[in-house]
């Protein structure tokens, strides 16, 4: 294991539409519960705990003062990251990697569907003084980033549909998922337009549910009884923020955060060496975009590769055999590191029906949403 951090213990609820039998705390402690199963350790023998949230998500400020009881973590070390669930992550493995701690816990959750109005908080996220005044709704940023993609290229909005298709097909054999279906691509087309070319079907649909994971230094992973994933390299990267000056056609922060995350794993040939990919699909357009910043590919080539059916669960490079968030659902800064704990399960051979014959690697990248230009890669592998 040299000197790699490892990711020792997966816990997560099923995602929901709706959960109103349940509050965040509890969902965050049956998460908690499974993830501490899972390690073969108590809340006593974890040194530090990261909660990845954003208040503005939330309806509460100081979020992470609401986490500790159902962590286990009251009276010890504890601080919140407001960002992409990798970023979480990332804290988490720096503090092992730095020696100061042994075990750490990072936790996300959502609870979605307590917002009414997701367009109304999120359109908060611009600019103040350039680009809120202009109301902007969210979606029509995503539509015209989308449409910057296909004109770029060269490819047709039905490669999106595909990716709908194909991921919501996937998530029917995930007991974890809450929007499996059967669609055709005719059928997403079809589905009411949010902002042209942009339609309702390609969009993740908001869950609530809940994620823990449990990291430990090489040292104390060989003394763990649970089956350990390496975290073989980790990267994060933000682009210009602006809508004037970012690039709209290529998903340049997920480029620089997979290279990051490469580097440190040593990946040479992403193509070669990685046997799936777990990658934000926020927006059906969003999983393009990322494929081809992680397998280092031109504008397009993921868009053929994924009408070609290379990225499907029985292809040569399967991109979101869980489903992805549009087939798991949705849950804001959780997303991540559900797509994480997708993948680890892949890893230990645990997926069940989503199982990759063989796979011994996987990257999993992020995106921190509309408006931002945010997002994080993981590299996990087998020890």
């Amino acid at each position: 294991m040299d000197n790699h951090v490892a990711l020792v213990g997966v816990g997560l609820t099923p995602l929901r539409t709706v959960s109103p039998d349940l509050s965040f705390r509890e969902m965050i402690f049956e998460a908690a519960t499974r993830a501490y199963a899972d390690a073969g350790l108590t809340p006593r023998d974890v040194d530090t705990f990261v909660s990845v949230a954003e208040d503005f998500h939330e309806g509460t400020s100081i979020t992470d003062e609401y986490t500790p009881d159902q962590l286990g973590a009251v009276r010890r070390p504890v601080h919140t990251i407001a960002g992409d669930g990798l970023q979480g992550l990332a804290a988490a493995y720096v503090l092992l990697r730095s020696g100061a701690a042994e075990v750490a816990v990072v936790e996300a959750h959502s609870k979605a569907s307590n917002i009414v109005r997701h367009e109304e908080v999120l359109a908060l996220a611009m600019d103040p003084i350039y680009e809120r005044p202009r109301r902007l709704n969210p979606h029509a940023v995503a539509g015209l980033e989308m449409r910057r993609y296909l004109h770029q290229a060269k490819a047709c909005p039905e490669v999106c549909a595909q990716v709908v298709v194909k991921n919501r097909g996937n998530a029917l054999r995930n007991p974890f998922a809450a929007y499996g279906a059967v669609l055709s691509p005719e059928e997403v087309r079809r589905s009411p337009p949010l902002a042209e070319p942009l339609c309702e079907l390609e969009v993740s649909g908001y869950a609530d549910g809940a994620v823990v994971l449990v990291l430990a230094s090489a040292e104390a992973a060989r003394r763990l009884p649970g089956q350990a994933v390496a975290i073989r390299g980790i990267g994060w990267a933000t682009d210009e923020p602006s809508l004037s000056g970012r690039p709209w056609a290529e998903a340049v922060y997920a480029r620089l955060a997979c290279e990051m995350a490469y580097q440190m794993a040593g990946i040479r040939a992403p193509a070669e060496e990685i046997d799936l990919l777990e990658l934000d699909d926020t927006y059906a357009y969003k999983e393009l975009q990322h494929l081809e910043a992680a397998l280092r590919l031109e504008v397009g080539e993921g868009a053929r590769l994924t009408a070609a059916g290379r990225t499907a669960l029985g292809g040569p490079l399967p991109v979101n055999p869980s489903g992805g968030s549009l087939g798991m659902g949705y849950g804001y800064d959780a997303s991540a590191l559900v797509r994480t704990a997708m993948a680890a399960l892949q890893i230990r051979g645990a997926a069940g029906p989503l199982q990759v014959e063989g796979a011994r690697s996987a990257v999993v990248v992020s995106w921190r949403g509309v408006p931002t230009t945010s997002g994080g890669a993981v590299v996990l592998g087998a020890l």
